[in-house]
């Protein structure tokens, strides 16, 4: 994740919906299943009712929702691996939205 690489466009939360605390170690809620897909060329999220196709951020992000990192663990190995600092924030609002959305558990 360089300083112009971003997360995808993810609708703005109304006002009046109030966050959810994060999981201190988030993982994928139950159902839920990060796959690669060679015909796409890309990580996918697939649920029983469909997939989402993620872009390389979010999949990194994703990949490792699996209980036992905690997100500060999980942003100081994306830091590392993207190579840049100061990625908490759209860390965490990719971890809000999976959870608005019940990826995250």
């Amino acid at each position: 994740m360089t300083a112009a690489a971003s997360l995808p466009d993810l609708p703005a939360a109304p006002a009046a919906q109030a966050l959810q605390a994060l999981p201190p170690f988030p993982k994928l809620s139950r159902g839920y299943r990060l796959q690669y897909e060679q015909v796409q060329s890309a990580w996918v999220l697939l649920y029983p009712e469909g997939m989402v196709k993620l872009n390389d951020s979010s999949a990194e992000i994703l990949r490792r929702c699996n209980g036992e990192r905690s997100i500060d663990a999980m942003v100081a190995d994306l830091e590392i691996l993207f190579n840049t600092r100061g990625i908490a924030p759209q860390v965490t609002d990719l971890l809000q939205e999976g959870m608005r959305r019940g990826w995250i558990a």
